[in-house]
């Protein structure tokens, strides 16, 4: 027994080692989009581009994120190693945007961006069916403190390169800013995606699907309709988040008139917000359920845009911005916790591809759509059409049933008696 109780303990220090690594190469995934975020702006006024054609620009990108997602979760699932993939992705992401410096052509930023989408979309279907896996009872949690990773590369990015604009040019930045992200992904492949530790992280060879199964497996996860509903109501609130973090900081440059340092800190307060409710809402859906905390925090986000509509130019609506992060960034981990809940383990990389996939469809969809509602009626048109589409997302996940799943490998989920889903079963 004693035996038994050193290794669970050994195994428990090396997953929560391994949490801090995933969660800060999680921050880096995203420190590099919320650079380019406060980026646009500047690049838009230097390249000439209409409000449709910055829209574009992230459209691209997320349309590049939502053919590659699936195929992801593929690679994930039948290669394993996912340390390696994680590395693999962090570099991924870097490398387009330091290509952007040596850019004057709309064209050929356009296809830096698509390449971010292709590569950024290794990360998520490696890194939370690896801390799914290893805290089981705790996804909730877990998966908040790898959520907190990237809130923390969003706050962090807009305020240190608000602050570099004051000194150096847009092409200087981007150039530095992929040296963190080559070392981080050194790190990661070095502690995480050695052989040796890829051996203890990873399931059985034998448990991961070959090419027959895998086709079998992802039919059969598109028939599970809670990954449908999941994921749709996951398409409208990413719909609702990109396009706001396309838009707010345009808003805050061309309307509002300030400056790249606050604009900064406009950005890096919404999601210091988001970092502080993660946990806090990745804890209570272990403990109260996931649609509960989900439906509460998407009603709240709804208000809050509504108020920020009304709000106008006035001070008041910089105070929302607070507001806003705090309800709608504590619900990303809960949701893929909850599509954990819902699928057999050796088809989780591929779950969270569809999910991300299906997201990204509503990612490009969003910042297209509010492009064209700025250049025919305004910015503050963008904030109206992102209360409707958090609305829409609250629907799909109030519909969703609460079916729990074997968190044992298999090809189909356990399904039984209803019962929370912040619940094991």
């Amino acid at each position: 027994m004693s035996n038994a109780q050193a290794a669970a303990s050994g195994a428990s220090a090396r997953s929560l080692r391994e949490v801090w690594f995933i969660s800060v190469g999680h921050g880096l995934t995203h420190w590099y989009p919320a650079t380019f975020y406060l980026l646009l702006p500047i690049v838009g006024k230097e390249l000439g581009l209409s409000y449709s054609q910055i829209g574009l620009i992230m459209t691209c990108q997320f349309a590049a994120g939502a053919i590659s997602n699936i195929p992801g979760g593929l690679v994930v699932d039948m290669v394993g190693r996912k340390g390696l993939l994680m590395a693999a992705s962090l570099f991924w992401v870097g490398l387009p945007y330091f290509l952007m410096s040596f850019t004057h052509s709309y064209w050929f930023l356009l296809a830096c961006v698509t390449l971010v989408g292709i590569g950024n979309n290794l990360w998520h279907p490696a890194a939370i069916p690896t801390l799914g896996q290893r805290y089981p009872a705790r996804k909730g949690f877990v998966l908040s403190v790898h959520s907190m990773g990237g809130n923390l590369g969003d706050a962090l990015a807009p305020l240190l390169v608000g602050w570099l604009l004051t000194m150096l040019t847009w092409r200087s930045i981007v150039v530095i800013n992929i040296i963190p992200g080559i070392i981080m992904s050194v790190v990661i492949l070095l502690l995480i995606g050695s052989p040796a530790m890829a051996d203890r992280a990873e399931p059985a060879r034998s448990a991961r699907p070959r090419a027959r199964e895998y086709v079998r497996g992802l039919a059969q996860l598109l028939r599970n309709r809670s990954v449908v509903m999941l994921s749709l109501g996951g398409a409208f609130r990413v719909m609702t988040q990109n396009a706001l973090i396309t838009f707010l900081p345009v808003f805050l440059a061309y309307e509002a008139h300030l400056s790249p340092l606050w604009i900064g800190a406009c950005m890096a307060c919404l999601q210091v917000c988001g970092f502080a409710a993660a946990p806090v809402a990745g804890h209570l859906s272990d403990r109260m359920g996931r649609r509960r905390i989900l439906v509460s925090s998407m009603a709240m986000t709804a208000v809050v845009l509504l108020a920020m509509a009304f709000a106008g130019h006035s001070t008041g609506f910089v105070w929302l911005i607070a507001f806003l992060g705090f309800f709608l960034y504590a619900v990303r981990s809960v949701m893929q916790a909850w599509l954990l809940d819902v699928v057999p383990r050796n088809m989780a990389g591929t779950a969270i591809g569809v999910l991300f996939g299906i997201q990204a469809v509503g990612s490009a969809i969003g910042p297209a759509v509010g492009g064209l509602l700025a250049d025919r009626y305004g910015l503050m048109s963008v904030f109206w059409f992102l209360a409707a589409t958090i609305v829409v997302a609250n629907l799909f996940i109030f519909f969703t049933p609460e079916f729990g799943a074997s968190r044992d490998a298999g090809h189909e989920p356990a399904v039984g008696p209803k019962s929370s889903p912040g619940q094991a079963v």
